[in-house]
């Protein structure tokens, strides 16, 4: 409570700053998207990988991480994305925090981009499903504001809830 001019106590509203969020941006095909910072342990390069027998199609295979052995998905497939069958140089794999997956796991992507950091006015949530019935798992769509000379564009980044991805995949 303050005092106003006229001595009356008022009751101050102070605007609540915005939350900020940290992500891990990367690409996907041609198409931006992001997870949260938190849910990546490391990020490595594309490696070979020696597939697994009778494991759905969104399962590259596995690879010997310092002794772990740890899956690999191939994130677009498991989207539902078009995919070249190709990794191109920038090609790698991003492994999720054990934490939450319970053993290793990591998830092929074409390229990592930036770790950044957005507060809830960059981040339109009304543009996904939140994690709802239909499945899709996106947590909402960042607006990225770039410079290129003197115009400036917005980029949309699909945020996507990894951690639901895997749940539902029965790896976590």
């Amino acid at each position: 409570m303050a005092q106003n001019s006229f001595g009356i106590m008022a009751k101050v509203e102070e605007k609540k700053a915005d939350s900020e969020i940290q992500i891990v941006e990367f690409m996907l095909g041609k198409d931006l998207f992001a997870i949260e910072l938190y849910d990546i342990k490391e990020v490595i390069p594309f490696a070979p990988t020696t597939p697994l027998p009778n494991t759905p199609s969104y399962i590259i295979g596995i690879i010997n991480l310092r002794g772990e052995i740890t899956t690999v998905i191939d994130l677009k497939q498991l989207l539902q994305m078009q995919s070249e069958n190709t990794h191109n140089e920038n090609a790698c794999f991003i492994v999720l925090d054990p934490a939450f997956t319970k053993r290793p796991v990591g998830i092929l992507v074409d390229e990592v981009l930036a770790v950044s950091t957005y507060t809830d006015s960059d981040i339109d949530r009304r543009g996904g499903s939140g994690g709802d019935d239909t499945g899709d798992h996106i947590i909402g769509i960042i607006k990225k504001k770039t410079k290129e000379g003197d115009k400036e564009r917005t980029d949309l980044i699909i945020w996507i809830h990894i951690r639901d991805i895997m749940r539902q995949i029965h790896l976590s």
